[in-house]
C-alpha cells in the first residue's frame, strides 16, 4: 500500500472513531459527545428528501417547487413532471415561498436571516440569470402575505415598517423606482391583503383577532373606502377566502352556522351567505378557486386526513373528485388557464412531494420524487387512531405507531409526542429520521390529539382556551391511563417530546406527572407564560393573549403563573433536553434559559442545545442532524435504560 492509499485509510479510521463535533454555531451544555458510531448508524434515516409544491410558472406549464440545496431549501423551476429543477433562489436563508408575476417573468419571494421571521421581499427575472434580486423592502421589519394584481403592475404586502406592531397594507408598482402608497394604516397586527379583483380596483382583505374570529373586507385602494363583507353582528372565523364569479362573489372557510370550517360563498352585491355542500362533519383545511371562476376545489381534514372536493361554479353542482392517495395535501393552487390543481402531498409511504390534479380528466400526476434511497431499508409502518375518554367523557384522538412486534416483541417505551399550536394537529404522514426510533430502537411514537388541537371543530378547539388549559393536561392523564392498559406499551418508559407549544406541554407533563414520565424534550417551548407574554414579539402579543389568557387581568395572571412550569422546577425529577434557536421571535430564548436554570437550581439534569444562526425551530441541515443526534443520544440514556 502506498504512503497517499495509507495516510487515507487511517483519516477514515480517524473519521470512523472520534466523536462528532457540535456545529460552530451551537452553544451545548451537558451532552456528552456524539460517538461516531452513532452518527453512521444514524445516517440513512438522515436527509430522507421531500419537496413542496410552491405555485405555478405564469404562462406555461411549469411548476415551483422547493427542495434544499446544501444546507438550506429553496425555489426551483419545473418544466415538466419529474424533469430537472433549474434553481431560482440560492443562498445560505431558506426560502420557502415564491409568487409568479402574471403575464411576466418576475418571481416575487421572501426571506428572513436566521429565523428572525423578519421577512423582507425580493424581485427576480427568471428570464435573466445573470440579473441578481432586487429587495423591495427596508431590510428590517417584517413584510408578509404578499399578493400579485392580475395585471402584475402591482404588488400589495403587509408591514410592520410603522411601529414593530401593527400591520400597515402597502400598494407598490412592479415598475422601477416601484413607487408605493399606504392603502390601510393598522391599529393591530391582524391585517393582510388576500386577493385582488379582476379589474385591479379592490383588495380583498383579512383581519384577524385570533383562532376564535376573523372578518373580511373589501379595499378599495385608490380611494381607501373600506367595505366589511362578512356579518358585523356576530364572532365567526373565516380563512382560506378568493374572489370567484369575476368578483362578484367571495368563496371562504368559516364556521358560520357551523361548529366546523365549511366552504362558503358571499355574494358581494347583497352579503347574503350560502353553504356550499351541505351540513360539514369536518374542518376544511384549504380552498383554491380556478382563474376562470368555474372550480372551487376544497381539502377536508377528515379525522388527520385530506379528502379532495370539487365544486362547478356558480350551479354548487359537486364533481367527481380526482382519487389522490392517502395522505395530506397542503399548498393547492389552480394553474392558470386550466383546471388543473397543484399540490403538496405528504403519505406515510414517501415524504412530501409536488403533485398536480386535472379536475377535467381525472389525471393525478407526479412531479418530484424527492423521498432519498436510503443504503438499508426503512419500515413504514401505518397509523392506528385510538380514542381515549378524558376525565369529563371528551373523546381525545390519538395517532400511534408501534415498532414491528417481530422485531421488538413485549411492551415497549414510547415517545408521546405534543403539537405546537396549541391549534394545531398532529396528523399521518411521512415520519422521516422518526422511522429511527421505531425501526432501530423499538420506541412507540404516540401523537395525542388533545383539547384546543384544531381539525375537530370549533368548539373542540377553544376547549383549552385561557383558563381552561388545565383541562388540557387532565388529557395526558388519560393517554397515560391508556398507556398503561396497553398490552404494547410500558408504562414505566413513557418520555415527552414537543416544540413551541407542545414544548410547554412536555415541560408540564415532568411537572404534573412527575411520576409517570422518564424524560421530556422541550424544543422552543413556553416556561413561563407570563414573561412569554412580555416578552414575545410585539405583533404576536395581543393574538396570545386571546389564546392564553391576558396577564395584565390580575385572576389570569394568578392562574397563568400556576400553570408555568419554571415555576415548578422543584417537581421535575426526571431528566430535560431542551432545544432552542437564538433569535426566535415567537418563543424569545429567554424562556429556554429561564427554565433550564430553575432545572438547574433544584439539581435537575439538563441538557441544553441552542443555535446561534436559528428561530422557531431549526431549519439548516448541519443544525438539523444535530439536534436529532443528541436527542437520540438523550433517549437512549434516560428512556432505553
Amino acid at each position: 500500500m502506498g504512503i497517499p492509499a495509507l495516510r487515507s485509510g487511517c483519516l477514515l479510521l480517524l473519521a470512523a472513531l472520534c466523536p462528532a463535533a457540535p456545529p460552530a454555531n451551537m452553544v451545548v451544555e451537558g451532552v456528552p459527545a456524539v460517538p461516531a458510531a452513532l452518527v453512521s448508524e444514524l445516517a440513512p434515516y438522515m436527509d430522507l428528501g421531500g419537496a413542496s409544491f410552491r405555485g405555478w410558472h405564469a404562462t406555461r406549464r411549469e411548476a415551483i417547487v422547493t427542495t434544499r440545496i446544501g444546507d438550506a431549501t429553496h425555489l426551483h423551476l419545473m418544466s415538466a413532471p419529474l424533469a430537472n429543477r433549474l434553481p431560482l433562489t440560492r443562498g445560505t436563508e431558506p426560502v420557502r415561498s415564491g409568487w409568479m408575476q402574471p403575464r411576466g417573468t418576475l418571481l416575487l419571494y421572501s426571506a428572513d436571516v436566521g429565523g428572525s421571521e423578519n421577512f423582507q421581499l425580493y424581485l427576480t427575472d427568471t428570464a435573466d440569470a445573470k440579473k441578481s434580486p432586487e429587495r423591495l423592502t427596508d431590510g428590517k421589519s417584517r413584510n408578509i402575505e404578499a399578493c400579485w394584481s392580475k395585471d402584475g403592475q402591482r404588488l400589495a404586502f403587509s408591514t410592520n415598517r410603522r411601529n414593530g406592531k401593527d400591520s400597515d397594507i402597502v400598494v407598490i408598482e412592479t415598475a422601477a423606482p416601484h413607487a408605493e402608497k399606504v392603502v390601510l394604516t393598522g391599529t393591530s397586527s391582524g391585517w393582510s391583503p388576500v386577493e385582488w379583483s379582476d379589474d385591479g380596483k379592490l383588495l380583498l382583505l383579512r383581519q384577524s383577532m385570533g383562532q376564535e374570529e376573523s372578518r373580511i373586507w373589501t379595499l378599495e385602494w385608490a380611494t381607501g373606502k373600506r367595505t366589511q363583507i362578512t356579518p358585523k353582528s356576530s364572532r365567526h372565523y373565516f380563512a382560506q377566502m378568493a374572489f370567484g364569479e369575476n368578483s362578484r362573489a367571495v368563496f371562504a372557510l368559516s364556521n358560520f352556522e357551523s361548529d366546523f370550517l365549511t366552504p362558503i360563498r358571499i355574494d358581494l352585491t347583497t352579503g347574503a351567505i350560502r353553504t356550499i355542500g351541505g351540513q360539514a362533519k369536518w374542518d376544511g383545511e384549504e380552498l383554491a378557486v380556478s382563474a376562470d371562476g368555474q372550480r372551487l376545489a376544497v381539502s377536508l381534514n377528515v379525522e388527520g386526513f385530506s379528502e379532495l372536493h370539487c365544486w362547478e361554479i356558480p350551479s354548487g353542482k359537486e364533481l367527481p373528485a380526482p382519487k389522490i392517495k392517502t395522505g395530506v395535501l397542503t399548498n393547492i393552487l389552480f394553474r392558470p388557464g386550466s383546471h388543473e390543481l397543484g399540490f403538496t402531498l405528504n403519505s406515510e409511504e414517501s415524504a412530501s412531494d409536488a403533485w398536480t390534479a386535472d379536475l377535467d380528466t381525472g389525471a393525478v400526476t407526479r412531479w418530484t420524487n424527492r423521498t432519498r434511497k436510503a443504503k438499508k431499508e426503512i419500515p413504514v409502518p401505518d397509523p392506528q387512531i385510538a380514542r381515549v375518554r378524558s376525565f369529563d367523557g371528551l373523546s381525545i384522538p390519538a395517532l400511534v405507531y408501534y415498532p414491528d412486534a417481530r422485531k421488538f416483541p413485549g411492551k415497549r417505551p414510547s415517545l408521546m409526542i405534543f403539537h405546537g399550536g396549541p391549534e394545531g394537529q398532529s396528523r399521518p404522514g411521512y415520519r422521516g429520521s422518526f422511522h429511527y426510533y421505531l425501526n432501530e430502537l423499538g420506541v412507540a411514537l404516540v401523537y395525542p390529539n388533545i383539547r384546543g388541537s384544531t381539525g375537530y371543530g370549533r368548539r373542540y378547539m377553544s376547549l383549552d382556551d385561557s383558563v381552561k388549559r388545565g383541562d388540557a393536561l387532565k388529557d395526558v392523564a388519560a393517554i397515560l391511563d391508556w398507556v398503561r392498559r396497553s398490552e404494547r406499551l410500558d408504562a414505566s418508559r413513557v418520555a415527552a417530546y414537543g416544540g413551541s407549544y407542545g414544548g410547554f406541554m412536555s415541560l408540564a407533563c415532568l411537572t404534573n406527572y412527575a411520576d409517570r414520565f422518564c424524560c421530556g424534550v422541550d424544543n422552543v417551548g413556553i416556561a413561563n407564560f407570563v414573561t412569554f407574554l412580555r416578552d414575545t414579539s410585539d405583533y404576536r402579543r395581543n393574538a396570545r393573549r386571546v389564546e392564553y389568557g391576558d396577564e395584565r387581568k390580575p385572576e389570569v395572571r394568578a392562574f397563568l403563573e400556576e400553570i408555568s412550569p419554571a415555576n415548578h422546577a422543584d417537581q421535575i425529577r426526571a431528566p430535560l433536553l431542551i432545544v432552542q434557536g437564538k433569535n426566535d421571535p415567537r418563543v424569545p430564548v429567554t424562556e429556554a434559559e429561564r427554565m433550564r436554570d430553575a432545572v438547574r437550581a433544584k439539581g435537575g439534569t439538563v441538557w441544553y442545545v441552542m443555535a446561534t444562526d436559528e428561530g422557531h425551530g431549526f431549519s439548516k441541515k448541519g443544525n438539523v442532524d444535530y439536534q436529532f443526534e443528541a436527542t437520540v443520544l438523550f433517549l437512549q440514556a434516560h428512556l432505553l435504560k
